[in-house]
Parts: structure tokens; sequence; C-alpha cells
């Protein structure tokens, strides 16, 4: 299905409420597992320099779209201080691929040089307001929300990004400057919440 069509169920949905910018990372000591069988939590991988938690998942079109540049993102950041996770919230009974196995052939067909972990049961998704994947949550050397919401302004085509929302406020919290936009609106699949 075009990204365009699902663009209209995007902004057609009603949007839970998200974490406040300036507010501590909810549930961070929480573990999960990661693809390489580790168990992780947010407190446990946070950087010196601040934190990025990206909500996303194996079948959604939209993760597919950016999946290469949060890639991309998350290894080139890692490596300047911001501790970085990506978190599979959805029921992999609602799209099998979105299983733990089909998570750790994603990672290694990315590259992934940072965690990317199952939320069993959602209770992470749930405590963020996250409700879209890919969704990125990006929290400051002091642990505070500075950016929230979408990666950039065009998920079918890298080469025609006018606006880098995420890597902009990257580079601004590895440097330690103020973010400048701090929220957009995240575009991408609901997430699929998991009861167990």
């Amino acid at each position: 299905m075009k990204l365009r069509w699902l663009l209209l169920g995007a902004l057609l949905a009603t949007p839970a409420a998200a974490l406040d910018l300036g507010a501590p990372a909810p549930k961070a000591d929480v573990k999960m597992k990661s693809v390489d069988g580790r168990e992780v939590s947010i407190a446990g991988i946070a950087g010196k320099n601040g934190t990025l938690v990206v909500f996303t998942c194996n079948h959604c079109p939209w993760a597919k779209a950016w999946e290469a540049r949060i890639a991309k993102l998350g290894n080139t950041y890692a490596a300047r201080g911001i501790g970085v996770i990506a978190i599979n919230a959805n029921d992999p009974k609602a799209n099998a691929v979105d299983g733990y196995d089909g998570m750790v052939e994603r990672a290694k067909m990315l590259g992934l040089q940072f965690p990317y972990a199952v939320d069993s049961g959602s209770a992470v998704a749930r405590a963020f307001g996250a409700e879209r994947t890919p969704e990125a949550f990006l929290f400051d050397a002091q642990g505070k929300l500075v950016y929230h919401g979408t990666i950039d302004d065009n998920a079918e085509h890298a080469d025609a990004v006018k606006q880098a929302y995420l890597a902009d406020a990257l580079e601004a919290v590895a440097s330690g400057k103020p973010v400048e936009v701090k929220e957009t609106k995240a575009l991408g699949c609901t997430i699929k919440y998991s009861d167990s």
C-alpha cells in the first residue's frame, strides 16, 4: 500500500496523550529482551550526552521506509555519546513478522549497533504515550525530553528530505545546544499493543 494513502489514516487518527516535553523517560528501568539476547533498559543504555528511544516494528511500511535512516542516525550518534534503543511494542499475534525472530533478522540486515528490544505487554510504549511506528523520543544529558515526533519530512524519498527533524535534534543534543524544532507529528502505523 502506498504511503500517501496511509498518511490520510495517520492524519485522521486522534493522538493519545504523549509524554510532555521536559519530562523524564517513564519506565526507564524496565528490562526488555534485545535481539542479542541481553536484557536492556532505557536507563541502562542512557548516554552521557542524551538518549534516543525509537518505537518501531518490522512490518509497517512507514517503519520500513525510515528504517535505514534510523539505523544510520542511531549508529552515528551512539558513537557521539547518545544512548540509543529501538523498541518494538507490537503484539506479534497481530503480525508474525513483528516477533522476536523477525527483529533479530531486521537488526542484522540493518547493521544496528544499538539495542532493538521487545516491549512485552507494551507497557513502555503506553507509558510514553507512543502510538505510531516509527515514533522518536529524544532526551538530553539531564534526561529531559527535548524532541518528540517523526524522523523527517519525507518517508518515501530520503534524497528529497528538506527538514531532517530527528537528525537536527540529535546534532543539537550531541553538541549541548538547544533543540529548535521540539515536536512534530509522528506519522506511521498504529502500535498494535500487546496485552501479555
